[in-house]
């Protein structure tokens, strides 16, 4: 079945065990088992900015209501907040001397663009201090229809954004109602129009969600046909996944009327992957597609499990091997920047990651992508008997065509070079999921990837 996330993890995960948000991927690591691995460098930091004007049906994410009425740009909960973030901003140690400068930025929530420009500004102002920040860097900010202005989304480009990632969600009215979304069609429309038009954004994505109740499959061809006539640069595509305590998970269960059946779900996950290539977006990612040179640099930090930072309510980083989530509540998270402050809280770059979960991350993550899983680099990382035991296990994938292997040039292998070790032009170089087949049954390939390198 499929899988919704947010965007710098992106905005939705497909074909992966429950999570919660972007960042919900990043909890503790339960090994001590040391890995005798080189540490890459850091560059990238994720930003969580929780506010929104209500909670949308489906959502589970970490979120401030502020209400429709209030005005964000004088709300004290908002200024509050940041001054809290810049705070553990402040507080947090670089990972090491030798870190290069921040390549990638992203804001994510929540709603950012419901926090006012000059407070996004010293946030910027914070990380551009205690970390550097590359005069190249890709800074992201999700942007939801009736949240913003051409002039805000001026005062933000001025200060350094360069990307924006759209919530459209859907091109139907009903539907957006049925998600319990804040905005309408006529503030798509509007929205749409102000990044169309905006000097100097050059790269900015739209994001659609499918399988929501009562959605047709006309309906989801309408909406990717309107998400190609706006002509972002970046188009995200999210399979509904209904949560327990949400108000949809009170609402309905999966698989049944008004919800689609797990083969419509389908339907309409091919339908997106059949017509967006067609129309010039590449499949580079489960649920992304993009114009040739416009992937999300911040969302391939996640895919290529290099480190990052986060800050703010309920995100998590993954430094040194670690996955560490901060609270989830306001008060807690208050307490977690007080100990930052006072040196009082663990260092968790002490910690260090199994070697077979580090191996299982980087498979299931390399898996998501279309580049896939690069088996030299594999070998080198993780040795020969676990590299073999994974391709074992998908022979038989490879027969049904939802497992590809792929040579140095990137050409298919035919199931008889599917093995390691041959001494020829033929040698196994990438494993990949085939689109859109093998990506519909990533989670249950990524499940015998795992369980092929279990004990």
């Amino acid at each position: 079945m499929l899988r919704i996330l947010q965007p710098h993890f992106p905005k939705r995960l497909l074909c992966l065990p429950p999570l919660s948000n972007p960042q919900t991927i990043c909890t503790n690591a339960s090994s001590t088992t040391a890995v005798a691995l080189p540490l890459p460098a850091n560059s990238a930091a994720y930003v969580h900015l929780p506010f929104c004007r209500k909670r949308c049906h489906y959502c589970d994410f970490t979120i401030v209501a502020l209400g429709s009425t209030t005005n964000s740009d004088s709300d004290p909960r908002i200024s509050n907040y940041t001054k809290l973030l810049l705070r553990e901003i402040h507080a947090t140690e670089p990972n090491s001397d030798s870190d290069p400068l921040l390549k990638t930025i992203f804001f994510g929530g929540g709603t950012p663009s419901l926090v006012p420009p000059h407070l996004i500004s010293d946030i910027l102002d914070s990380l551009r201090s205690k970390f550097g920040i590359s005069s190249d860097a890709e800074i992201s900010i999700e942007m939801d229809p009736g949240t913003f202005d051409a002039s805000k989304l001026d005062e933000l480009l001025r200060l350094g954004i360069n990307r924006v990632s759209l919530g459209v969600q859907a091109f139907q009215e009903e539907l957006l109602r049925v998600c319990g979304r804040s905005h309408g069609l006529s503030e798509v429309e509007e929205a749409i129009g102000i990044m169309k038009s905006a000097d100097g954004l050059a790269n900015w994505s739209l994001d659609l969600i499918s399988s929501l109740p009562n959605q047709s499959l006309e309906m989801w061809e309408e909406s990717l046909t309107c998400a190609v006539a706006a002509q972002p640069n970046h188009i995200s595509v999210y399979d509904l996944q209904v949560e327990q305590g949400t108000k949809f998970g009170y609402l309905y269960t999966p698989g049944e009327f008004p919800l689609p059946t797990v083969n419509q779900s389908a339907d309409f996950y091919k339908k997106a992957a059949g017509n967006l290539p067609r129309e010039g977006y590449e499949h580079y990612e489960i649920s992304s597609y993009c114009k040739s040179g416009f992937e999300c640099k911040h969302n391939q930090t996640y895919w290529q499990n290099r480190p990052f930072h986060a800050f703010g309510l309920g995100a998590a980083s993954y430094i040194n091997r670690t996955r560490f989530s901060r609270p989830k509540r306001m008060k807690e998270y208050t307490n977690y920047v007080e100990n930052l402050e006072n040196g009082s809280v663990a260092d968790a770059s002490s910690a260090s990651v199994d070697l077979k979960d580090l191996a299982m991350d980087v498979v299931m993550l390399s898996l998501r992508t279309a580049r896939g899983l690069d088996i030299s680099s594999f070998v080198g990382k993780f040795g020969w008997d676990l590299t073999a035991s994974l391709c074992k296990a998908f022979e038989p994938y490879v027969e049904s065509g939802h497992v590809i292997g792929l040579d140095v040039k990137r050409k298919a292998l035919p199931r008889s070079d599917f093995e390691l070790g041959r001494d020829s032009d033929t040698q196994l170089a990438f494993i990949r999921l085939s689109d859109p087949h093998g990506f519909l049954l990533s989670n249950e390939l990524i499940a015998i990837a795992f369980r092929s390198m279990s004990p």
